[in-house]
């Protein structure tokens, strides 16, 4: 799980290419002026193994790793936000 470890104001974001909330989400986000780092959990298979270990072994998408090691399946950009503000 360190390989994808997020940066306190930046989470990672584990999507698919196909996925309606991940678009979403990454267009909410945008909007907000929330940068985070993208990986595509079909492309990398580590990664769909940190997605399956915070959903209990589901792989849902979108999953955000934040840099104190929590994550949050499909939240909206408000709560990315007021945890990021609870990170600084």
């Amino acid at each position: 799980m360190t390989a994808y470890q997020a940066e306190p104001d930046r989470p990672t974001m584990f999507t698919t290419t196909w996925c309606g909330y991940c678009a979403r989400l990454k267009g909410q986000l945008q909007r907000a002026g929330i940068a985070w780092t993208e990986v595509d959990i079909e492309a990398h298979p580590d990664a769909a193994e940190v997605v399956a270990s915070v959903n209990r072994g589901n792989l849902t998408v979108p999953t955000l790793l934040f840099s104190d090691g929590s994550a949050m399946t499909n939240p909206s950009a408000s709560q990315v936000g007021l945890k990021l503000a609870e990170l600084h």
